[in-house]
Parts: C-alpha cells; structure tokens; sequence
C-alpha cells in the first residue's frame, strides 16, 4: 500500500494562507479557479527585510505576483486601483498590521521596520484622505 507525499511546506503555507484569507486574490479580486491559481507572496518583499512569516504572506494570483515584483504593497494596491481592479485594501491593511504586531513583540527584522511603518503611514493616509475606493474612468 502506498501512501501519497506528505505535502511541501510550501503548499501547507498556501492552503493555510487561503483558510485565513479567503479564496480570492489580494490585487486584482479574481477567485481562484481554472486557469486562475493561486499563489503565496509576501507583503514585504523579501529584499526589503520581510520575513518569511505566515503574517507576511497573503494569496495572489501569478498574475498578480509576477507584476508586482519587488514594489511596495501601496504602490501597488494604487497601480490595481488605476488598472479598475478590485483589490482588497482592508485585507491589506490587516496583514501589515498582523505583521507589524509580531515584529514588536518577538523583534528582529530590522531591515523590515521601518519599510513597514512607512507602508502603514502611506496606507492610513489613503484611507483618511478618502482615496479608499477605486476611480472609475480613469
């Protein structure tokens, strides 16, 4: 009797990112099915500090992923908005903060600090100058 493979620790990072988040990419909103699969990518790139911690990691599509490359979570959920995509601004939020929140309690990652405040800033900022929804026609 054979058994099938334990999964990688990759796809069990996935499975549980989708549990936490929900089945739909963070960016662009599409629901992952068919020929739309999804991904894990870390919030904070990796060459900016982010760790790679389940708080720094949500669900994208490959699409989504691979665009984005190493810009910065913002700056790209802006790029999203002008391309009238339906990214997930609150879910966004929660992850830099979920992040933010491990980092100030366990430490480390002091490369990462200051790109993720700075992040957070920009974020609040969006949300308090009334810049949350998407522009339509443009």
């Amino acid at each position: 009797m054979s058994r099938s493979p334990a999964p990688s620790a990759r796809a069990q990072r996935l499975v549980t990112v989708l549990e936490r988040d929900g089945a739909t990419c963070i960016w662009c909103g599409r629901a992952f099915a068919g020929l739309v699969a999804p991904t894990t990518e870390h919030v904070v790139p990796r060459v900016k500090g982010g760790p790679s911690r389940l708080e720094n990691e949500v669900a994208a599509c490959r699409r989504c992923n691979a665009e984005r490359g190493h810009r910065g979570p913002v700056e790209w959920l802006e790029e999203c908005l002008r391309r009238n995509w339906r990214p997930d601004e609150a879910r966004l939020g929660r992850s830099l903060a979920a992040l933010a929140e491990v980092i100030a309690r366990e430490g480390g990652q002091r490369r990462a600090r200051p790109y993720l405040d700075a992040q957070l800033r920009r974020l609040r900022r969006r949300v308090r100058g009334g810049r949350s929804r998407p522009r339509v026609g443009s």
